[in-house]
């Protein structure tokens, strides 16, 4: 009996050794994906901040105006004109306000329970 036991034991112990073992590489290989994946990441980063340098001065007045006389006639670009933001004399008016009286017997009529909606429908034919 001891002796069947104990070939148990030695064989769970042969298997959990062998699930430990192939744990450990599992990990291992984890690992080296995640430093793979941060390295990507830090030379992304490098990338995307040469990015924005680049933009910071190609997109400064001064790089940008000789293009733009350069290729002014080419490209039919003409100065904005203060005409072309509109003047304040444009702008609308507000709006008048609301007629009180004729909202105050709407709500009358409709405490009352008199619909002019439904008046209005019924001239038209909408049900």
């Amino acid at each position: 009996m001891i002796r069947n036991l104990n070939i148990i034991l030695i064989f769970t112990s042969v298997f959990m050794l062998a699930g430990v073992y192939a744990l450990k590489f599992s990990i291992e290989n984890t690992a080296s994906e995640r430093t793979a994946l941060i390295a990507l990441i830090d030379s992304q980063e490098g990338q995307l901040s040469l990015v924005k340098a680049d933009e910071a001065v190609l997109s400064q007045p001064g790089h940008i105006e000789p293009i733009v006389r350069r290729h002014q006639v080419a490209l039919a670009i003409v100065p904005v004109k203060q005409e072309q933001f509109g003047a304040f004399g444009e702008l609308p008016m507000r709006p008048v306000k609301p007629n009180t009286a004729a909202m105050d017997s709407l709500f009358e009529s409709l405490e009352a329970g008199v619909d002019p909606i439904d008046a209005i429908l019924e001239l038209e034919g909408i049900e």
